[in-house]
């Protein structure tokens, strides 16, 4: 079949780019029920990797572990469950600072609980 040279080209229709940004994600946009996963064969399933840092000065997200599902309703506020089906949020847990997106340290108290300003 050829061309026919005189027919103008055919219009391709405006596609926007999308707007979700890959690679880099909002952590303190994080809250409800967690799972956290440790199983290597298993990271590309998770949506972050986490590291957990022994340090509260250095962490970016300092997290208060909540009992009740229902007070996890904040950033930081986060009901950690045993199956990972049911969880909000499937996070890989590394032992390496430089191949987490975040990293995170536990608070005992409520009202540090949340991001740090930066």
């Amino acid at each position: 079949m050829a061309l026919n040279p005189f027919r103008a080209a055919p219009t391709v229709p405006f596609v926007a780019p999308a707007s979700v940004r890959f690679g880099s994600f909002d952590p303190c946009r994080i809250y409800g029920s967690v799972y956290l996963e440790t199983d290597p064969y298993r990271r590309s399933y998770c949506f972050a990797t986490v590291y957990q840092e022994p340090e509260e000065a250095f962490a970016d997200l300092l997290v208060y572990q909540e009992d009740n599902k229902l007070f996890a309703d904040k950033a930081g506020f986060w009901y950690q469950t045993s199956a990972r089906d049911f969880a909000d949020y499937v996070l890989f847990v590394t032992d390496r600072r430089a191949l987490a997106d975040f990293s995170i340290t536990y608070t005992k108290s409520r009202s540090f609980a949340g991001c740090r300003k930066q």
